[in-house]
């Protein structure tokens, strides 16, 4: 069975969120399983990229009015490592950026139609005219949500109108419209088809696959229900087409998340989990003025309003003044308030706060493997990947209970559960919490249990590869 995954995203080559993730590791899994899938995202001109060697497999152009647009893809020559065969579209002067959304000093590319319609239309090209046939495509996120229509509809691309197509959604907040003055960046098609593209009055692209994909997945369970009340204007569409959409819990690649293998890590799991955090913790705050000896809360990722990012200055001044003992650790970037009031706190309070305002992989490996507790007081988290990686490394998520955090997470009763869980994002309710966390951490009978069940349970992707793989065979005629 011959899978194509279509993304923006893709660690270790380009990653922003967990988009990446998932596109970078559940291939892999799937190829254990006799699959062969096959990864086609943008050549950026990004770190990763210099250096690599790639074989030219397929070049040509296309026209559009005003604009001759070429292109060419090639495959990675040392794939070996990645576990799947990795294809890069270079179209120069719209993939060749530094960046995959915005430059290096965090500017948004205006082109966004134009980048992404024509990322589209190379992959399907290449797709149509080469030899390299596949059995289902799937495509994730906005930024291919059009492969779909133009499979279906497009004039020049009826012989390829016969492969399935999967639409997996990662976030629905960000759905790629833009305006019918755009329409000529697609191929031809008959205009009595326009709706299965438009949505309010404009061409958006996420609507358009959940109405033109064969098979529609989210990233959990809970999430896939929760679009059908909330989903940014698209609630109604979600209930109409509830048929063929699925929710998957994301899982994560143990081969990279494995505290006693994990090259990034200072101090590796033998056997004693105590230990081993009790190292880490200590190599983490080395060098600071944190006291490795107090509870250490962390949080890791994107400071912005869908993860809750912006309460987390208040939540740490509020924690700190209502003298719990904690002490924390914040990893991230992104809205620049939140990065100034946290800064900020950090240089208050040196002795309780660090804060390193930066994407760092490495540095988020080491908090996973020093922290005792991990927030993440989301208002939207369709999947979430963190509380995974934290449980894999004896941290103990605590979580607004919502998403994939809801379908992952559950609240430690004394023998069972691997987490503790705040059901209103109200600072009443996240301090509530934060209290029953210190008094867990202070009874180590307890913090040892809730510890060991999260690090026994299985998020690999092995389950949830499986269920991918009967859908698959479920779409193959």
């Amino acid at each position: 069975m011959k899978i194509h995954y279509v993304a923006t995203e893709c660690f270790p080559m380009a990653k922003v969120g967990g988009l990446a993730d998932v596109v970078g590791s559940l291939p892999k899994y799937l190829n254990r399983q006799n699959c062969e899938v096959s990864v086609f995202i943008p050549r950026y001109q990004m770190p990763w990229f210099e250096g690599k060697l790639f074989q030219e497999v397929y070049a040509s152009w296309y026209e559009m009015p005003h604009e001759h647009v070429g292109y060419r893809v090639g495959k990675l020559l040392d794939h070996e490592h990645l576990g799947y065969d990795l294809y890069v579209i270079d179209i120069p002067g719209k993939l060749d950026r530094t960046g995959v959304y915005s430059d290096k000093d965090g500017k948004y590319f205006y082109d966004e139609a134009e980048r992404y319609t024509a990322f589209q239309r190379a992959y399907l090209y290449y797709l149509m005219f080469t030899q390299d046939k596949a059995d289902v495509v799937h495509c994730h996120d906005h930024h291919t949500g059009l492969i779909p229509f133009m499979m279906r509809f497009c004039y020049d691309m009826q012989s390829i109108s016969h492969i399935p197509t999967v639409f997996t959604i990662h976030n629905e907040r960000y759905q790629g419209v833009f305006g019918w003055e755009k329409r000529y960046l697609l191929p031809a098609f008959d205009s009595v088809v326009g709706g299965f593209l438009e949505w309010a009055g404009v061409i958006n692209p996420l609507a358009s696959a959940v109405k033109c994909a064969w098979a529609v997945t989210t990233v959990s369970p809970s999430y896939m229900e929760e679009l059908r009340y909330n989903s940014y204007g698209l609630e109604w569409l979600f209930n109409n087409e509830y048929h063929k959409c699925t929710g998957i819990l994301n899982g994560i690649d143990h081969d990279v998340w494995n505290p006693s293998t994990d090259p990034m890590l200072e101090h590796r799991l033998d056997t004693d989990i105590s230990d081993f955090k009790n190292q880490n913790k200590a190599f983490l705050l080395r060098g600071t003025q944190v006291d490795p000896f107090k509870p250490v809360i962390s949080f890791i990722g994107r400071f912005a309003g869908e993860k809750g990012a912006d309460l987390l200055p208040s939540i740490i001044e509020k924690a700190i003044f209502a003298g719990l003992d904690f002490t924390f650790v914040v990893l991230g970037t992104g809205d620049k308030a939140v990065e100034q009031g946290v800064s900020d706190l950090a240089a208050r309070m040196p002795h309780r706060i660090l804060a390193k305002i930066a994407y760092d992989e490495k540095v988020s490996h080491q908090i996973y493997a020093g922290s005792d507790f991990l927030i993440m007081p989301s208002r939207v988290e369709p999947c979430g990947l963190n509380q995974m990686y934290a449980l894999r490394y004896g941290t103990i998520p605590i979580v607004h209970n919502l998403g994939g955090l809801k379908d992952s997470i559950q609240t430690y009763d004394g023998e069972f559960g691997n987490g503790l869980k705040f059901y209103k994002l109200q600072m009443e309710d996240i301090l509530g919490i934060l209290k029953l966390a210190q008094d867990l951490y202070y009874h180590p009978e307890h913090l040892h249990k809730v510890r060991t069940n999260g690090m026994l349970q299985d998020f690999s992707w092995d389950a949830s590869s499986a269920r991918y793989i009967q859908l698959y065979q479920r779409l193959i005629p």
